[in-house]
């Protein structure tokens, strides 16, 4: 069975796969996060568990704000041309007491 293609409960608890593999139809990470978003704007409660960065943890853990930039196309330290492949970027913030949100 193809979680993706599937009707999701009201509820679910989901452990997608760590990366591409053919137990899941070559299918990874992205595509069950995907659905999860997909059942969820549906009304349903979803509970997803899944590996990170131990810095991203660490960013959280200390209560830092945390904003998509989207797939950026950084620029080259020594060449200064953007790199072939945008990558997947978010911004964090951490405040210091008392300032106001962004």
């Amino acid at each position: 069975m193809d979680g993706t293609e599937t009707d999701w409960g009201n509820s679910v608890y989901l452990n997608p796969p760590f990366r591409k593999s053919d137990g899941q139809n070559g299918k990874g990470p992205t595509a069950f996060i995907r659905k999860a978003i997909e059942e969820n704007k549906k009304g349903k409660d979803v509970v997803i568990m899944i590996n990170t960065n131990a810095f991203i943890n660490m960013l959280i853990e200390a209560g830092a704000e945390m904003r998509s930039m989207g797939r950026v196309k950084w620029l080259d330290a020594e060449t200064g041309e953007p790199w072939k492949s945008p990558s997947c970027t978010t911004c964090f913030v951490l405040r210091g007491k008392g300032k106001d949100k962004l």
